[in-house]
């Protein structure tokens, strides 16, 4: 494939992550895809994994918002920097529904084979978001 397939590929992820979109998990998602992400209290595998990350995060965040800042691929890979935005109105990770703001940056990397997502790494601040909550004064 080609490095703008790639980045496409990796674009259209995220409008299928927001929109739950299974069979499009289950179309271009590797059966042994793994997102490493030190952030999240479960493992993410396979496309049943964003399936479990999508409904961990999108009750939390309803009008999330993922806003592609950079996105550059090269030799199987893609590299996104992206905000995510919207509103803390469900429980999320223990913490209740705040009804506040959240902006959070997001350094993702994947890594793509025969078209399809194979591996992700995720830098997601999570301390940011904490603060923001008015979890943490750190």
């Amino acid at each position: 494939m080609s490095s703008e397939a790639d980045k496409q590929t990796v674009r259209d992820y995220f409008k299928a992550f927001l929109a739950k979109d299974v069979a499009w998990f289950k179309e271009h998602i590797e059966p042994g895809f793994r997102r490493h992400d030190p952030g999240l209290p479960f493992e993410v595998v396979g496309p049943e994994g964003v399936e479990r990350l999508a409904d961990f995060l999108l009750p939390a965040i309803p009008d999330m918002r993922l806003d592609l800042d950079d996105v550059v691929a090269e030799g199987g890979k893609v590299a996104v920097r992206l905000w995510i935005r919207g509103t803390h109105r469900g429980e999320l990770a223990g913490i209740a529904p705040t009804d506040k703001p959240i902006e959070v940056g997001v350094m993702d990397l994947f890594h793509l084979r025969d078209g399809k997502l194979s591996e992700h790494w995720a830098l997601f601040d999570n301390l940011g978001m904490l603060r923001q909550l008015g979890v943490t004064s750190i």
